[in-house]
């Protein structure tokens, strides 16, 4: 039985750059990725989201980002995983869906069906895109229409002819509202009113991030980022914006009726489609076997230095490192995470390396 110094499962931006800095540290490691083929989530992205449209995409390690263009993200990303992949040599192991991770002793075994990965640490960077969430509403099972995710996005085209209802109040929902408006009737509702920006610096982002690592530090569940920073209309979404789209936001219905939605004061908007944009919570699931969850239900995460974003050692198991997760779910954030994991890991290691000496 081989036994790794450590496992990553994960391979997008975070588990990428932690693979980059185990290997450069010379940690003897596995990088396990649930897809078929390179490219993280962004693969898995509509086709309509182009490299104009991403809010920004921080450089790998040793590999600069790709620039903004109107080709395809999913296409122009997920290129460019694959000749990082390549040109690093990066022990990727695909497709490997990991169902859990259970503690053997001193060691981790990371399972994936019949197969077995026994390793030290583990490096979890498995993001969030495979655990989309919808809220659950009275009547959703009665609706006679089309209800989709974020994640199940078509592309405009596909809404054509029909009376969406846009559900969220991210920036999934805001650039949706933007492709829709202009060629199709649409409505837009969310729990609380928008919080729009202006301007948006480093400053603002840094205090988002910080109240994220607050809520992580205390063992909850992280909030969005975008939930502080706010939003702001990019150039493709002003013709939305002339249209009123944005300004007749309602509040949340209170029930999904077959044919449409119904608030509580009575009054009723026939739909043909709903589209979730409400955001995915992290897929941690396979974790459950650890008990890294606090009683408030988030798992807390430790923080040596002053850089919330390289928070990543969970609190109640130090072989366990978390990137691209909470503070650090950002491409940005995802690679300060990756290196500060890959040094946990060292540090851990070297630990154990001296208490057996």
């Amino acid at each position: 039985m081989h036994v790794y110094d450590a496992v990553v499962v994960g391979a997008g931006q975070a588990g990428l750059s932690a693979s980059y800095h185990l290997a450069r540290l010379g940690i003897d490691h596995v990088l396990l990725d649930a897809n078929d083929r390179p490219g993280g989530a962004w693969q898995h992205r509509w086709d309509s989201l182009t490299m104009n449209d991403v809010h920004g995409v921080a450089d790998l390690p040793d590999a600069p980002a790709p620039g903004g263009s109107g080709d395809r993200a999913n296409v122009v990303l997920a290129d460019w995983f694959a000749r990082y992949e390549r040109e690093h040599a990066l022990p990727v192991v695909r497709p490997v869906r990991v169902d859990r991770v259970t503690s053997a002793g001193e060691l981790l075994v990371v399972h994936a069906g019949a197969r077995e990965w026994t390793t030290r640490t583990l490096v979890n960077a498995t993001g969030t895109w495979t655990r989309p969430f919808v809220p659950s509403y009275p009547g959703a099972g009665e609706f006679r229409g089309e209800q989709l995710h974020t994640a199940d996005y078509p592309g405009a085209a596909h809404f054509d002819g029909k009376r969406v209802l846009v559900v969220g109040g991210g920036a999934s929902a805001v650039q949706f509202l933007g492709e829709l408006a202009p060629r199709t009737d649409v409505l837009w509702v969310t729990r609380r009113p928008p919080v729009w920006r202006e301007h948006f610096d480093e400053s603002v982002g840094r205090h988002a991030i910080e109240l994220v690592q607050e809520r992580v530090r205390a063992g909850l569940p992280p909030a969005s980022v975008v939930s502080v920073t706010g939003l702001g209309l990019r150039p493709q979404e002003q013709e939305a914006a002339r249209l009123g789209t944005y300004e007749r936001r309602r509040p949340m219905f209170e029930r999904i009726e077959p044919d449409g939605v119904r608030w509580a004061d009575g009054t009723f908007e026939p739909v043909e489609v709903i589209l979730w944009a409400t955001g995915f919570r992290p897929a941690v699931g396979h974790l459950a076997p650890l008990h890294l969850r606090s009683e408030h239900g988030g798992i807390a995460l430790l923080q040596s230095g002053s850089d919330v974003q390289t928070a990543t050692t969970a609190e109640r198991d130090p072989r366990v490192q978390l990137v691209g997760h909470g503070p650090s779910a950002s491409t940005i954030g995802g690679n300060r995470a990756g290196r500060a994991a890959a040094l946990a890991v060292r540090r851990y290691l070297a630990a154990g390396d001296r208490a057996l000496a």
